[in-house]
């Protein structure tokens, strides 16, 4: 049976540390499939669920942008949180979309604000949503 390492790690904790047979992830550009002996690489992660197939169970994580590193059937996960999907509070997400939406960002820098706000708020919708 395929055997990944995989590892979640936020600045507050190490959300997840387990062995998986199969990894989905949000990438900044798409979606990446993960499985044994995948190639080496470095990702930088987008706003998304996360899937991981264990024993025949699969899970999803709710994962908030950072990088992922891939070797020797080892992933590594760095992202600023990581939420189980049906943990995720819909009615705050909705809030914050509303929220970003309504923002004024007269500067480039706050409209970059504005627009991860608006995808970060997105993502979790769609995730809780599936989750339900």
């Amino acid at each position: 049976m395929p055997s990944i390492q995989c590892i979640v790690v936020t600045p507050e904790k190490t959300a997840l540390e387990t062995t998986a047979d199969f990894i989905s992830l949000p990438l900044a550009d798409g979606e990446m499939g993960i499985g044994e002996n995948h190639a080496p690489m470095i990702g930088r992660l987008g706003y998304g669920e996360m899937r991981f197939r264990s024993s025949g169970q699969t899970q999803k994580l709710y994962i908030d942008g950072g990088f992922v590193q891939i070797a020797n059937n080892e992933v590594t996960i760095l992202t600023g949180k990581a939420i189980p999907c049906d943990e995720i509070n819909l009615e705050q997400a909705e809030k914050q979309l509303e929220e970003a939406s309504k923002a004024v960002a007269p500067t480039a820098e706050l409209a970059a604000i504005k627009t991860r706000n608006i995808e970060q708020a997105r993502a979790q919708i769609r995730s809780a949503k599936q989750a339900r």
